[in-house]
């Protein structure tokens, strides 16, 4: 569904539209200058909530073009909504942006809308690898950077990126290599392999409970059509069986490392190395131009999970978040109904202790 917002004309063409089907959404992409799997109707299908429906919020000012998906939500027992973002990198995607760009008219459509459909707060999590996301949204609420994320530089040779990997990781690697053999999943029975290793390994970090997705939330970002969903397996060359696997999504040149797990009795080796390792040199020689590892857990870029990550490359990203307050007297409100009286930076700030509640 498409809906038409507003429409002016007299030599300056503007509207904002709202998407909310697939063919639409799909679309859109194909007209923006580029765009990650995190923008995808498909992904917002699979990562959203019971309670979220997912938007495209299109926006057109002569040749330029914008689009911010989101997932809306109700904020129970009131008449209003916030929205926030799917699990991952996403923020505004467009066409047209040019050095300079004066969103004013852009913040007057977007504050309408939200205005005219009660939505309180926005908040959306930015993809550091999408161009000109934080002009878009300048002084539209306000943008956080909230770590880095360390980004392998395969635009470079082989040998270039090999010489910047740390020492004892190469040591690691190559260990790995004697042991361990590698191969794509294939099979639905491999997928679920898969998920039973990454199940285990949140078991045993104590994950919160938005990171136990759904079996079949494995199985369609694989099966998708929408971008290239693959999973390395590491197989321990003794026994034949599966020990760690990796999953790496490619859209548009852009390589992100999603999800991975390794069994206990493997840890020693770290076999999650070996499977990054490999799939940098396979996105090499696709010829993509960003391999994102991510950061920290929650965006930290100064714990365990970052100096990990950062042994392959020292290409850091600034990873921002995007905090919008539409209506600050209800949004004050709905704090104080909830006898919030703390100091956080959690958004929105009403509802830290459902979500805290929801994640344990």
């Amino acid at each position: 569904m498409l809906i038409k917002i507003n429409k002016l004309q007299n030599n300056f063409d503007q509207s904002l539209e709202v998407i909310t089907s697939q063919p639409d959404w799909f679309n859109f992409l194909k007209e923006v200058e580029t765009f990650d799997f995190y923008h995808t109707y498909h992904y917002h299908s699979i990562a959203k909530s019971d309670n979220e429906t997912p938007v495209l919020l299109k926006y057109k000012e002569n040749d330029i073009l914008i689009g911010i998906p989101l997932l809306l939500r109700n904020i129970p027992n009131t008449i209003y909504k916030d929205a926030t973002s799917v699990y991952g990198y996403s923020g505004p995607i467009s066409k047209n942006i040019h050095k300079g760009f004066d969103n004013r008219h852009f913040k007057k459509e977007l504050i309408n809308y939200f205005n005219k459909n009660n939505i309180v707060a926005v908040f959306s999590r930015l993809n550091p690898f999408i161009k000109n996301q934080n002009s878009i949204l300048n002084n539209i609420g306000y943008l956080t950077k909230k770590g880095q994320v360390v980004n392998i530089n395969i635009e470079l040779d082989l040998e270039t990126q090999k010489a910047k990997i740390q020492n004892r990781l190469k040591t690691y690697i190559n260990k790995s290599k004697k042991k361990y053999s590698i191969r794509f999943a294939k099979t639905q029975e491999d997928i679920d392999d898969f998920v039973d290793i990454y199940y285990e390994n949140m078991d045993r970090v104590g994950a919160k409970n938005l990171y136990y997705f759904s079996k079949s939330y494995f199985h369609e970002i694989f099966n998708s059509k929408n971008y290239q969903s693959e999973i390395l397996l590491a197989i321990d060359n003794k026994t034949g069986t599966i020990i760690s696997g990796s999953q790496f999504i490619t859209t548009n040149k852009i390589v992100q490392y999603h999800l991975s797990g390794t069994k206990e009795k493997y840890l020693h080796l770290n076999p999650t190395k070996l499977l990054i390792d490999e799939m940098r040199i396979i996105a090499t020689h696709k010829g993509c131009k960003f391999f994102n590892l991510g950061g920290g857990l929650g965006g930290k870029d100064n714990d365990n999970l970052f100096h990990f990550k950062s042994l392959f490359s020292k290409d850091f990203k600034d990873f921002y978040l995007w905090k919008f307050i539409v209506n600050k007297d209800i949004y004050d409100e709905l704090v104080a109904k909830k006898g919030i009286d703390i100091k956080s930076d959690y958004f929105p700030l009403y509802r830290i202790i459902d979500d805290l509640n929801l994640n344990v």
